[in-house]
């Protein structure tokens, strides 16, 4: 049995709206899952009925297989970190790494050895005299994860914890925390709308769109085997790239290029003749240039951005735009026609009128 089941859990405030719909999931003990999504989408409403937060309205909330829904937050033995830090302004980092145990009235000698060990995990030893404003902004969360992990409760939530640092300080605290996770083995569910952190972090992600879970899935199945169009466009950065054609004979025509579609859905394309159709392809997928056995796409050099490692080529596709992932040493000029190829393995299709993949 999971440790975590949500069973159609809905959020519905008395002025009517309704924040989510049906969630189900269930998470394992040590589990690593990240709500993923736009603002707004429902995650971190989720993640406070999960934490007691919130009431839930309709479903069944089980910890361990016993019914939850009721119980209080502290009955849950959760342990809370947000996107502010919350941290004590006026008590050193030791004091707030202790001040939990001290409510609980664990033992001095206790607490003590708590508050090394964990500062020890964090790197904070050097800081435990400090006052939290004379700690950077990730020496802080990194205050505010250590005061929940140090009470070792079974189940850690975080609510965008790194949406407050810097682009370096994210990188760090984002390998930092999933170092923690593994040495306290906690179950922990994480929210954050960036899906490079849920992408780096996740044993599980769940993506979420208007109250709705779109998919859930290992970070390598959302990515290379996406349930919709929404899915397929969230995670990836560049996003991937759609082309809406209509079918005429088993073929969608993109500028002066026929692309044989039959190649990627075998007879079911006829299912299709005459309908809308969603072509897509990741900007990584493309080869500059004809190849044998792929699908040929031209357009027009729009825009350019070298980014070191490689570069994005904006393209202006037969009206529709697109992005190319490519070397350096391969980006095209400004206002030149590119001829570049994509895989038929590597193509998406999707359902014009239902966006589901095909």
């Amino acid at each position: 049995m999971a440790y975590l089941t949500l069973k159609n859990i809905n959020k519905i405030y008395p002025n009517g709206f309704h924040a989510v719909h049906d969630f189900n999931m269930e998470a394992e003990r040590g589990e690593f899952i990240v709500f993923v999504g736009p603002s707004g989408c429902g995650k971190s409403t989720t993640l406070r009925m999960i934490a007691g937060l919130e009431d839930i309205s309709k479903g069944e909330f089980l910890i361990d297989g016993e019914l939850a829904n009721n119980w209080a937050p502290r009955e849950r033995e959760v342990a809370m970190v947000f996107q502010s830090y919350a941290l004590y302004p006026n008590m050193t980092v030791y004091d707030n790494l202790a001040f939990g145990l001290n409510l609980q009235g664990v033992d001095e000698d206790v607490i003590e050895e708590r508050v090394q060990k964990t500062a020890k995990i964090l790197g904070l030893t050097d800081y435990l005299d400090r006052m939290p404003r004379a700690l950077s902004g990730g020496q802080r969360q990194r205050v505010a994860v250590g005061r929940s992990i140090i009470r070792k409760v079974g189940i850690f939530l975080m609510d965008e914890p790194l949406s407050n640092l810097d682009a370096k300080q994210r990188v760090t605290m984002r390998s930092e925390i999933t170092q923690i996770h593994r040495e306290t083995g906690a179950t922990t569910i994480y929210v954050t709308h960036d899906q490079t952190e849920a992408m780096t972090m996740a044993d599980r992600i769940v993506v979420m769109k208007d109250g709705y879970v779109q998919q859930v899935g290992t970070p390598k199945e959302v990515y290379f085997n996406p349930a919709n169009m929404f899915v397929a466009g969230f995670i990836g950065e560049p996003p991937m790239n759609f082309i809406r054609r209509r079918v005429e004979k088993g073929c969608i025509h993109v500028g002066s290029h026929c692309i044989d579609l039959s190649k990627k859905l075998g007879e079911r394309i006829a299912e299709y003749e005459g309908k809308d159709i969603v072509f897509g392809f990741r900007p990584e997928a493309v080869v500059l240039g004809g190849q044998a056995d792929a699908y040929t796409v031209s357009g027009m050099v729009e825009l350019t951005e070298m980014l070191g490692d490689n570069a994005n080529v904006y393209v202006d596709v037969d009206s529709d735009k697109a992005i190319l992932k490519v070397t350096p040493h391969e980006i095209p000029a400004m206002d030149s026609e590119v001829v570049f190829s994509i895989p038929v393995e590597s193509v998406y299709l999707f359902d014009a009128e239902t966006e589901q993949v095909i």
